[in-house]
């Protein structure tokens, strides 16, 4: 009797001993990021619409490498253009942009701004450069 009340505690004492390593660990922290900071735009959560470009785009430098502070707010990847920290539709972290009125008459006035951007584009801007998406 005394043997089997020793065999009871000492598997009661083993179950104990071995749940623990069913529980996870409380210090435990899963991280998704690979040791680089999401730098978000000057205009995040923010209304996007052409005059937040344009200050984005003055500030742009196409021979720095391209970040959520430095890209082109005009250029557009697969049809789609940027929020404003530079992400893409379908990429990770994309904010879908508070975004201004838009109208006939504001669009013809961005279409001229876009044809002036085109016709004179800053020194450095080429297909490639480090600024670019593409």
């Amino acid at each position: 009797i005394i043997l089997a009340k020793m065999m009871k505690v000492t598997v009661a004492l083993a179950l104990v001993a071995s749940a623990s390593a069913f529980v996870p660990a409380t210090n435990m922290v899963a991280s998704t990021r690979l040791n680089a900071e999401v730098v978000w735009g000057e205009y995040d959560d923010k209304m996007w619409d052409n005059d937040a470009k344009k200050e984005v785009y003055a500030k742009w430098d196409p021979t720095a490498p391209r970040t959520g502070l430095n890209f082109n707010p005009f250029e557009t990847f697969g049809g789609n253009s940027p929020d404003a920290s530079g992400i893409y539709p379908g990429e990770n972290r994309y904010k879908d942009p508070k975004r201004g009125d838009v109208s006939y008459a504001i669009m013809l006035i961005e279409k001229a701004e876009i044809e002036e951007r085109i016709a004179n584009p800053k020194a450095g801007e080429e297909p490639g450069c480090p600024g670019c998406k593409n």
